[in-house]
């Protein structure tokens, strides 16, 4: 389905039923964006390895409603395009210039 695949901005929550955390992993890498990505767990532990599989540049465990500003706020994939919050928050607004200068001698 496309709102299993697409980038949605709305409030839509997609849910699917899995057999096991592998498939459901599978599945939610199965998308050519990674913005967000969402786990429900009673089990943190299992929660926290998962979170490490997924290909998206937020996470959030039995939460999905809290951009925290002290981290960033950054997708993978086509959903790569910059970040804001958190320390990074301005890297896309800058240009960056290193100069390189020797007084030259006699």
């Amino acid at each position: 389905m496309a709102v299993m695949k697409e980038e949605t901005f709305g409030p839509v929550i997609p849910v699917m039923k899995v057999g096991s955390d592998e498939e459901a992993v599978r599945w939610m890498n199965d998308s050519d964006y990674g913005l967000t990505a969402s786990i429900w767990t009673k089990n943190l532990e299992e929660g926290g390895k998962l979170l490490k599989q997924l290909e998206a540049g937020t996470v959030f465990i039995n939460r999905c409603d809290y951009p925290n500003p002290d981290l960033a706020w950054t997708g993978w994939k086509n959903s790569g395009m910059g970040h804001s919050l958190g320390p990074r928050a301005f890297d896309s607004f800058l240009k960056l210039k290193s100069y390189h200068i020797r007084e030259q001698q006699g």
